[in-house]
């Protein structure tokens, strides 16, 4: 799955963007998570809890809570007495994680090819053309939503929330891995190989869509400059 090269904007602006809704803990975990995930806040960057009071106009109390519901989704690392920082998985942690999508994303094509409808096929390829569009109009920030939501869609069509969850947590990780391992210039979600995990899906082809999607997921590891 990739992630966003864009240069960092201010996260105060990014929260007003988006409507208010719960309480303020909420406001300020969504607007950090989605910078994040969009590659606005780097692995290893620091997160002072006077900046984001600033930033929010919340209390520390406000800001604590949102960054340890952050840790607990393994997004933020706290560290007593440093405070907290944007999480970078290792490279032991990486290989991890890979290992685990393997497993849980065979078992997500496989529920998937037994039950998917043509409406759903159809729904698919129309993501599959957003998702084109983005690229070659050079829609970066788009493209990556959509290229890494393809995998949440599957997920969603295999009908097991506990998937489900469990892939939505990994993903969470792997925005991360990508920003901190991904080498200059490689594009980390082939799209032509989305476009034939959805042919063979429609075809009901169980077994090739679990090979196409462990080699697909191999192939994003590969392009990591993974230190030795």
């Amino acid at each position: 799955m990739p992630t966003s090269r864009r240069s960092p904007t201010p996260l105060k602006r990014r929260a007003a963007a988006r409507p208010v809704t719960g309480t303020l803990d909420q406001t300020v975990y969504d607007a950090l998570f989605d910078a994040v995930m969009q590659g606005r806040l780097r692995p290893g960057e620091r997160l002072g809890e006077e900046a984001l009071c600033a930033q929010f106009g919340v209390s520390r109390t406000v800001v604590r809570q949102a960054l340890r519901r952050l840790a607990e989704a393994q997004v933020v690392e706290i560290v007593p007495n440093k405070g907290a920082t944007v999480a970078a998985p290792t490279p032991q942690e990486t290989r991890e994680v890979f290992v685990a999508r393997r497993a849980i994303e065979a078992a997500i094509v496989r529920l998937v090819a037994a039950r998917i409808t043509h409406g759903e096929v159809q729904r698919l390829h129309e993501r599959l053309a957003a998702e084109h569009a983005a690229l070659h109009e050079g829609d970066h920030a788009r493209w990556v939503m959509l290229a890494g939501g393809f995998h949440l869609a599957l997920a969603q069509l295999a009908g097991n929330r506990v998937l489900q969850r469990m892939l939505t947590e990994l993903m969470t990780r792997c925005s991360l891995i990508v920003a901190l391992y991904e080498a200059p210039g490689e594009a980390a979600c082939e799209h032509d190989e989305h476009q034939r995990l959805v042919d063979l899906l429609a075809l009901r082809e169980a077994d090739a869509a679990a090979a196409l999607m462990d080699q697909h997921l191999g192939a994003l590891e590969a392009r990591l400059a993974l230190p030795v």
